[in-house]
């Protein structure tokens, strides 16, 4: 199933297609099925749909995996009966929309070619390497999540069915334009206002006392609790370990050399020194002219026989070089502009080019050295070779290891981590205070985090893995002991709850103050007067759009939601999330229009066709849905 292996891949590697991230748009919503069947004799079947069985295990595992991503969006927290019964109806709705959709994609006669699968399974990003493909990271991937190349090649041929079908639909969809100019004319509205922050500073309590803090302690309990942790035991396999472990035959290091000697081969290379004489203005032919005098000038003090580094120092304008008289190191002939690497490349060792003009200015150039192109050979970098050569063969060794790790764990007869770390090769260690924020020297990659803190690992019933640190770098873990989030004596966090009962205090009384100011705004006050009497100022009043970076998050939303201001202004006193408080004074409103950003407008366009065409799939999937027979065991989940 897509949604299936849509969870499998985002929780190890957040591997997604285009049409699962479509999809998972669509399915927010939920919708009721032609025909329902719910029996209660005894199924071997979690769904069936269409005639189609989807199996209790497939169903089971993907609840599995949901559970995993659900504790950790939640930090931990536990759902609870209600919550845990509609999410396992959601992922059940999902299983019924992909399946109606993939099976009216292929009685519509939608197929995907050999090539365009191969194109899709080498161009997903996880299994790419340097932005190449690499049948090894494909293997280690799909290894971790206990599936196969042919496997996932089968499901991306699905998906791309299903994407030929919904992009059609998608395409006859567009915007006329009277709905872009409605579109534009929201979008880009600009509102006058004028606003003056009351800063929390001027508005903290003279004192708090130690009945207000143990009163907000006891208030607050969930923000003063210790992070979850656990005790994790890990044994990880690198491909550089297994590299290692090789044994190096020297005619086989020989004969890969050989084979490859190409990647060791190096273009000629020239060490050179130049002085740099720009010019002030390019386009004036005097400024021109006077460069080029002294670019000769300093030529012929370089022949008179002055030492060119002096020269550099006194003359160049090369900040780059001018420090070190001029040195420009060895470098390729594409490390320079044309007319210096033309000229560079030119001169024989020890001579001095004649002023050679650039983007930069007019250029001394003098050659010092030559390399020339070459390949290096075995004996030279042996070292580099022979680690590249066990790198190349550990990489099939590796992928190999990763998969029969996979299986071994999937098989569920060990819980010995120590055992299984001795039988594959793996290196041991221990966390001892793994949080949800990671640990070292593991990390804290989400696919690693969540796979700790599923259900199953935090209970110890299993060891779990392998999670992919890196492209060639895995971990299999389990869990020694956990410790539950728990309240922080507040002698601990005193000095936050003390801190917390301040900013709120301060916040009360700056919002307070604002509000007494919009009463006297209201009843006819001007903005300044109101501010001088709280000592405020403000800047002048202006037009904002909605998107304004300048503006305080909660001023700018206050603006765009308040009523159009008519006749008289709006006035708005405003708690600000960073402790304060505001006054807004919304004055007049002036629709927006295209032109002004060509770059948001075309943006402003994608954005509401993508909306309608999400909207066309769904009512295209409800019109599958209910003229759909599914039939389903009451007892999936138990």
């Amino acid at each position: 199933m897509l949604q299936n292996i849509g969870d499998k891949l985002k929780g190890q590697r957040w591997l997604a297609t285009v049409l699962l991230g479509l999809l998972a748009l669509i399915f927010a919503a939920w919708g009721a099925y032609g025909v329902v069947n719910i029996s209660f004799a005894p199924q071997d079947y979690g769904l069936k749909i269409n005639g189609e069985p989807v199996s209790n295990d497939t169903l089971n595992r993907a609840w599995q995996e949901r559970q995993g991503q659900y504790a950790q969006a939640l930090g931990g927290a536990a759902l609870s009966p209600a919550q845990t019964q509609m999410m396992q109806q959601q992922l059940v709705n999902e299983y019924v929309r992909e399946t109606v959709l993939r099976q009216r994609a292929q009685a519509d006669g939608y197929r995907a070619s050999r090539e365009q699968v191969i194109a899709a399974y080498q161009s997903e990003r996880a299994f790419q390497v340097d932005g190449k493909f690499s049948p090894q990271a494909a293997q280690t991937m799909l290894a971790q999540i206990g599936m196969t190349p042919a496997g996932y090649e089968a499901e991306r041929r699905q998906g791309l069915q299903i994407q030929q079908l919904t992009e059609g639909i998608q395409l006859s969809d567009f915007l006329t334009a009277p709905e872009l100019e409605r579109i534009y004319a929201l979008e880009n509205e600009q509102r006058e206002i004028r606003f003056a922050l009351l800063p929390v500073e001027r508005y903290a309590p003279a004192k708090i006392d130690e009945a207000q803090i143990k009163a907000w302690y006891d208030a607050h309990p969930s923000e003063y609790l210790s992070p979850e942790s656990v005790r994790l035991q890990y044994a990880q396999l690198s491909l550089d370990s297994v590299a290692s472990q090789m044994s190096i035959k020297d005619e086989d290091l020989q004969a890969w050399y050989e084979k490859n000697k190409q990647r060791y081969s190096e273009n000629e290379k020239r060490h050179g020194h130049h002085i740099l004489i720009s010019i002030e203005d390019s386009k004036d032919p005097k400024s021109d002219a006077a460069a080029l005098a002294k670019a000769r000038q300093v030529l012929a003090e370089l022949k008179s026989g002055k030492d060119f580094g002096e020269l550099a120092h006194k003359y160049s304008a090369d900040p780059g070089s001018a420090a070190q008289g001029g040195d420009l190191g060895w470098a390729e002939r594409t490390a320079y502009v044309a007319p210096f690497s033309d000229a560079l490349f030119s001169l024989q060792p020890g001579q001095i080019s004649d002023p050679v003009k650039s983007q930069y200015g007019y250029h001394i150039i003098r050659l010092d050295e030559i390399r020339p192109a070459h390949v290096l050979s075995l004996a030279d970098g042996r070292a580099k070779i022979e680690s590249d050569y066990r790198r190349a063969q550990a990489a099939e060794v590796f992928g190999d290891r990763v998969e029969q790790l996979q299986q071994k764990l999937e098989q569920g007869e060990t819980t010995d981590l120590a055992a299984l770390a001795s039988q594959f090769g793996l290196q041991l260690g221990e966390v001892p205070n793994f949080t949800r924020a990671g640990g070292a020297p593991l990390g804290g990659k989400p696919e690693l985090v969540q796979a700790v803190f599923s259900e199953e690992v935090l209970e110890g019933k299993r060891i779990a893995g392998p999670v992919a640190l890196s492209e060639d770098h895995v971990a299999v873990f389990k869990v020694l002991e956990h410790h539950a989030p728990a309240p922080q004596p507040l002698a601990s966090v005193h000095d936050e709850v003390a801190a917390a009962v301040r900013k709120s205090a301060s916040t009360a009384a700056a919002k307070a103050a604002a509000e007494q100011a919009v009463k006297q705004l209201e009843g006819g006050a001007e903005f300044d007067a109101v501010l001088k009497g709280l000592g405020l100022t403000a800047q002048p009043a202006a037009f904002v759009g909605r998107a304004d970076p300048q503006l305080p998050a909660q001023v700018r939303e206050a603006a765009f939601a308040a009523p159009h201001p008519g006749d008289k202004p709006i006035f708005r006193a405003l708690p600000l999330d960073n402790g304060g408080a505001a006054l807004l004074r919304l004055s007049a409103v002036r629709a927006g229009s295209a032109g002004a950003n060509p770059k948001n407008d075309e943006q402003l366009a994608m954005q509401y066709t993508n909306r309608d065409r999400d909207g066309d799939i769904s009512a295209y999937l409800l019109e599958l849905e209910q003229r759909a027979t599914v039939k389903r065991n009451p007892n999936i989940f138990q």
